[in-house]
């Protein structure tokens, strides 16, 4: 659509709408059909270096206002899932290789397997709350995320996000280390920590425990943080978190974000949402005068 075209590090897409990983990312024809189905970009899955089997059930459990999950990154690994990428790419839009590991050598490792498989970019996942060793606890500090941000930056030539974690003290930190480290751009954000508890069984309903809320209920949490990052540091944000409409992701866009992410509401409202979404930017953007998207990213700093 005119108008709606974003660079990103480097990375041109058609519009500045994403499929955000863990959201029918799991095969490339999945992530194709994503593709044309009007997303700007896709995320793959987080893939790790071996396959992980996840947590056990019940690891999703359906709320009134999002979802809370708790899968425990399950992939088939990084042999496996590197033949998915040509497939995604059939559709000419950037795909984006999410990765974890329980080090920064090892994400590494991820990260140059997915270039190699044709991954225009990497997202590093810093932020995942509900898997032991992996996500959340290598983004927890800003030394763990300048670390594993280094680390990748070292070996790999195509551009690097950094997936945040909002279940800190200060988001606005960690994006400073994610820069100084090089990464290319931010993610903000993942899930937030949370818990379900039946009162007839008296006990958590995730086997896990505690899992990652996602949906409606964590954009002002999500537009919040990207705020604040847009504040600190001089590389794009991408928002994510609980955007459904075209204006949920006006709110993040003008709180600074030059892309969003697509998730929960793919899950519940089909892959036609990308379009819905884009549709309203550009009327939006007819209605206001806009010529470009640019114009109105951080408009909400503006004094």
């Amino acid at each position: 659509m005119t108008g709606l075209g974003v660079d990103i590090a480097g990375i041109s897409m058609a519009n500045p709408t994403m499929l955000a990983s863990g959201i029918l990312d799991e095969t490339g024809l999945t992530m194709l059909e994503a593709a044309r189905a009007g997303a700007g970009a896709v995320v793959t899955k987080s893939i790790s270096l071996e396959p992980r089997n996840g947590h056990g059930n019940p690891s999703v459990v359906e709320l009134p206002f999002g979802l809370l999950n708790a899968m425990g990154l399950p992939n088939p690994g990084l042999g496996y899932f590197s033949g998915e990428i040509a497939i995604a790419r059939g559709a000419g839009t950037p795909v984006i290789g999410s990765v974890i590991g329980s080090t920064g050598p090892e994400i590494a490792e991820v990260a140059i397997g997915m270039e190699s498989a044709g991954a225009d970019a990497i997202e590093l996942n810093l932020s995942c709350p509900h898997a032991t060793g992996f996500g959340a606890e290598l983004g927890s500090t800003p030394d763990l995320v300048e670390a594993v941000c280094g680390a990748v930056k070292d070996v790999v030539k195509v551009p690097v996000f950094a997936k945040l974690t909002p279940n800190t003290s200060s988001i606005a930190s960690l994006a400073l280390a994610a820069e100084r480290a090089g990464a290319d751009a931010i993610v903000a954000i993942n899930t937030v920590k949370g818990m379900v508890i039946s009162p007839e069984a008296r006990r958590p309903v995730l086997a896990n425990r505690v899992g990652g809320l996602s949906g409606p209920a964590i954009r002002p949490i999500g537009v919040r943080c990207v705020y604040e990052i847009y504040d600190a540091v001089d590389i794009p944000v991408i928002g994510v978190g609980g955007i459904s409409s075209s204006d949920d992701a006006l709110e993040y866009i003008m709180a600074g974000a030059k892309a969003v992410q697509l998730g929960t509401t793919v899950s519940g409202r089909g892959l036609a949402v990308f379009g819905e979404v884009c549709s309203g930017l550009s009327k939006f953007m007819d209605e206001n005068g806009h010529m470009s998207i640019s114009e109105i990213v951080g408009v909400a700093h503006d004094e």
